[in-house]
């Protein structure tokens, strides 16, 4: 009997530690959290943003289950000197049920930020109720304390050696290039030191492509009209695709580039008009798009261009 009453109580012992083992770890799996990829602060991620300038920011986000909210602060650091104190946030509630996005929003630097260092921090709140908060890099700048701040001065657009477009304005509303028709541009971007390179493309809007900066190209969507670069700036000027000397000689002519060809300008090797990039009758842009390569300061600049073939 003693035997038989020790067995039992070993057994109903054994078993109370395996419940209570069980209970805690439960074998019940970690709920999702969103994650983020692809994030691009500022043009070119260059993670700069300009006192009362657009700002540029893209993120990829996968929910856990679905997005709540999106959110970002740019908040002070501890141990930075600022003129005062200053913090901003936005939420964009409008992702709200997806399950995945691509967040491509530009929005200003507010006027009153203060210049200097700060923490650029993404917080994505999940419907399963967990939250994601990435911290990033943000230099703000004045725009006259910028290292360089390119600017076009000059932006105009030559239809058969006619005024297309030229400050600001088309010149005949309604018209487009067609078969045969020479297309010219003058392109001057003040502003600019060290090296840089320019890109002038012309893209068909069903291409869906429309790159803010040189590093974001598809070259297999793109016409390239004009590719021109500077070097060795020692000052702060103005970089033209149609430089003089100082005796008002044009160094370089401005290149044409005929509608329908069958290669574009593309340097050092012009890319054969076809395939995704091939002419079509419909709407264009034109898009110079410029990198500044020892500062890391982008710049882009657009107009419609319809093509009639």
């Amino acid at each position: 009997m003693k035997t038989t009453k020790i067995l039992i109580a070993f057994l109903v012992s054994a078993f109370a530690f395996t419940a209570c083992d069980n209970d805690d770890n439960p074998n019940e799996t970690e709920t999702a959290k969103p994650t983020i990829d692809k994030i691009e602060l500022g043009l070119g991620n260059n993670e700069i943003g300009t006192i009362g300038e657009d700002f540029h920011f893209n993120a990829e986000v996968i929910a856990g289950d679905k997005i709540e909210n999106v959110q970002i602060k740019i908040q002070q650091i501890a141990g930075e000197n600022y003129s005062k104190v200053w913090s901003h946030e936005i939420s964009w509630p409008q992702y709200a049920g997806a399950k995945n996005t691509t967040i491509h929003k530009h929005f200003d630097i507010p006027s009153d930020a203060a210049e200097g260092k700060y923490d650029f921090i993404i917080i994505i709140t999940d419907q399963n109720g967990t939250k994601l908060e990435v911290k990033k890099n943000l230099n703000i700048y004045a725009a006259g304390n910028l290292p360089v701040n390119p600017t076009a001065t000059v932006f105009t657009v030559f239809q058969n050696d006619n005024f297309f477009f030229r400050k600001g304005k088309y010149y005949q509303e309604g018209a487009s290039f067609k078969t045969a028709d020479v297309f010219s541009s003058q392109v001057s971007i003040s502003g600019v030191k060290g090296d840089g390179i320019m890109y002038l493309l012309l893209i068909n809007k069903a291409a869906k492509h429309k790159p803010e900066s040189v590093d974001q190209i598809d070259f297999s969507k793109v016409i390239v009209y004009d590719v021109y670069e500077h070097k060795n700036m020692t000052e702060v000027g103005t970089f033209t695709n149609t430089p003089i000397d100082a005796n008002f000689t044009v160094v370089r002519q401005m290149p044409v580039l005929k509608i329908g060809a069958a290669k574009d300008n593309n340097s050092p090797n012009p890319q054969d008009i076809t395939g995704t990039r091939a002419w079509a009758t419909g709407d264009y842009i034109y898009l110079a798009v410029y990198k500044n390569t020892t500062y890391n300061i982008n710049f882009s600049q657009v107009i419609d261009v319809p093509v009639s073939l």
